[in-house]
């Protein structure tokens, strides 16, 4: 009986996503304080609801710093795979900010809405526009990160977006109070935002609780996997086959093979981790070799 492990590059970007989150959360926490006092000044909704998903930015974006530099703590007796997985902990948070800030901004435009109230409309305008030119800043910052292959990264960007639409929304507002005197533009720009953060928080939530579960990553078919496998001439079956996460850009995989009494383990390993390598781009494998009828299986196992 032979096991194999195989642990080739991981493709992480650590450094480059830490400096596009520390950048990022610099000038939104920065420029969120400004939206705060302009909100409050010019009395509009739509302005405040920005600042409020702004917050959710910054502590996005601070906690997605502090992600990934607990992430790259070495891997300790007592956490073997090393604090990886805080990554994945922080993008749940991340989700699950989003959607109660878009609950919020929801509850406080139906109110507006019943009660219109004046608003500042040009100081309105011109504190939207610089917002939607920092977010747009902010989002450049993130995508020279790892935000594809990094789901909290991806988070982060997200957060960015859906606010790069707040700023948006609050342009069109103020635009249409300043020329056409219509107030409820204001908290139907809220309304409208608040929808589309809370697809991107659901998104978020929905990946990170994947992952903390233990599902198979999402490009990888286990069914076309074990297919793979079999094709290999020496292999008879396979079973206990499980792919899962560690964190969004490390994915791994164990299984069992059974082969004949006379095959060569080794070689038979060697082309399996290949496969799996050169097939599914996955580097860290554990495979058992089992010699045929040694071992009992059953079709919940990926039995053949």
């Amino acid at each position: 009986m032979e096991h194999s492990h195989s642990h080739g590059h991981s493709h992480h970007h650590g450094s480059s996503n830490k400096t596009a989150l520390k950048w990022s959360f610099f000038l939104i926490a920065s420029y969120m304080i400004i939206e705060v006092i302009g909100g409050i000044l010019t009395n509009s909704l739509a302005l405040l609801s920005d600042a409020g998903h702004m917050l959710s930015d910054a502590a996005a974006l601070g906690m997605g710093y502090a992600a990934v530099t607990v992430g790259q703590k070495a891997a300790s007796s007592r956490k073997t795979f090393g604090y990886k997985r805080f990554e994945i902990l922080a993008a749940f948070i991340n989700g699950l900010t989003l959607i109660i800030i878009s609950v919020y901004i929801f509850f406080e435009a139906c109110q507006r809405i019943t009660s219109p109230s004046e608003v500042v409309s040009s100081g309105m305008l011109i504190i939207s526009i610089i917002g939607l030119i920092v977010n747009i800043a902010a989002a450049f910052i993130l995508m020279r990160g790892d935000k594809n292959e990094n789901l909290n990264v991806r988070s982060a960007f997200l957060h960015v977006l859906g606010d790069m639409l707040g700023s948006f929304g609050a342009i069109v507002a103020a635009l249409m109070i300043m020329f056409f005197g219509w107030n409820l533009a204001d908290p139907i720009a809220s309304i409208i935002v608040a929808l589309l953060i809370i697809v991107s928080g659901y998104r978020v939530t929905r990946d990170s609780i994947h992952i903390l579960m233990e599902g198979a990553p999402l490009n990888i078919d286990i069914e076309q996997v074990k297919a793979k496998l079999l094709s290999l001439n020496e292999v008879k079956g396979v079973h206990d086959l499980h792919a899962w996460s560690i964190t969004s850009d490390f994915p791994a995989l164990s299984c069992h093979l059974i082969v004949g009494d006379e095959q060569d383990e080794q070689g038979v390993l060697a082309r399996a981790k290949k496969l799996l390598h050169d097939e599914f781009e996955l580097h860290h494998v554990t495979i058992q070799i089992d010699k045929e009828g040694s071992e009992k299986c059953s079709a919940e196992d990926y039995c053949n």
